[in-house]
């Protein structure tokens, strides 16, 4: 198996680091090296800790390894269950030195790393994700936080791993929901940044969804190099990397519509994408025929094409003004000047907005808005 590891670089100066990419990495792999200390804390939840624990406790020979089991679940990023991590860290009287690891999806990474930013005023961490959407972004880049009920991924902090370790082995124990909500970050890649990109995902979809282990090497390789190539630009999202957020504006506002967890945040994000798109179309930037390319690509991943029942404009305004993107109380949003090619303005057409929204909010009945 250890024949076909891929590795890349998140090239950040002295913050540099690598991802590492391959099948049954999980027990195999030797992550000593990037522990400075003795101690290592594993972060993970309820769901995973029984599949992955032991394999991940192996991959640090030689390391005093203690754990932190979290509830699993969106609803559960807040400050409650991360302060559940400090009391871990203390209870066991780990250092300075000691290194944390997230093992789990995207709302164990972001925690695990909110942690690692804060502890002790800042610990190494690694991460090891086990769901495809945390393997093709939120591992990558730094980005940790927790929810607020007025708003997601609100509260955080800036903090780079020591390594991204990416088994996709774990992938095989995913619900089909989960997948293609980790399909929808992949898409988006094609989208902002990479055409070719596109064209091969349009070609190979069908053997994304079904796990087709091949082809997901290539896809989280593909993605991973796509993201780590924009942060390596813009690490803290001061230009360029905001572009990594297309669809996540609306996506947001329909997470916190829905009540965190609810809605999966790769199934908010496509069909936010799908809005994103026809809201380009609607100013003029992009043809029906991307548009229509774009949310062909996302349908076929098995993503929701609707908002949630109910949800109205008024209630997609009054969230997505409470986004971090947005500066001075104007609204921000990645649209598309064409695929591959995207764009953070402020530059939109109030009523091409509202046209956007109406099209895509559904009555509670069922009737279109």
């Amino acid at each position: 198996m250890r024949d076909s590891v891929r590795e890349l670089t998140v090239d950040l100066g002295e913050r540099t680091y690598p991802i590492v990419i391959g099948q049954g990495l999980l027990g195999s792999y030797d992550l000593a090296p990037f522990v400075q200390g003795q101690q290592v804390m594993i972060v993970t939840n309820e769901t995973v800790a029984p599949l992955y624990l032991e394999s991940a406790r192996a991959c640090f020979p030689g390391k005093q390894v203690d754990t932190v089991v979290l509830p699993d679940g969106e609803k559960y990023k807040d400050w409650q269950t991360l302060n559940r991590i400090f009391d871990g860290l203390l209870e066991k009287r780990h250092s300075r030195k000691t290194t944390l690891v997230a093992l789990g999806g995207g709302v164990v990474g972001d925690m695990a790393g909110f942690a690692a930013a804060s502890y002790q005023r800042g610990v190494p961490f690694i991460q090891m994700p086990t769901t495809l959407l945390s393997q093709v972004d939120s591992s990558v880049g730094g980005k940790t936080g927790i929810n607020h009920p007025l708003g997601k991924n609100m509260i955080g902090a800036f903090h780079q791993p020591e390594v991204v370790l990416i088994d996709t082995d774990t992938l095989r124990t995913l619900p089909p929901r989960e997948v293609s909500a980790g399909l929808a970050e992949v898409i988006k890649y094609g989208l902002i940044r990479d055409t070719d990109f596109l064209c091969w995902l349009e070609q190979e979809i069908a053997s994304l969804v079904d796990l087709d282990p091949a082809t997901l090497v290539e896809a989280i390789y593909r993605s991973c190099a796509c993201k780590a190539d924009v942060v390596a630009l813009d690490e803290r999202e001061s230009g360029l990397r905001a572009i990594l957020n297309l669809g996540h504006t609306f996506g947001h506002a329909i997470e916190t519509f829905a009540g965190y967890g609810n809605w999966l945040h790769g199934e908010a994000v496509g069909t936010g994408m799908m809005m994103a798109a026809d809201l380009s179309l609607r100013q003029g930037m992009i043809r029906e025929q991307e548009r229509t390319r774009a949310v062909r690509i996302i349908e076929r991943a098995n993503l929701p094409a609707r908002a949630p029942a109910g949800m109205t404009p008024d209630d997609f305004r009054r969230l997505m003004a409470v986004d971090k993107k947005n500066v001075d109380g104007s609204l921000r949003l990645v649209l598309l000047r064409a695929l591959g090619d995207a764009v953070v303005t402020d530059q939109v057409d109030v009523s091409q907005l509202d046209a956007t929204l109406r099209a895509f909010c559904v009555a509670s009945d069922g009737a279109d808005v």
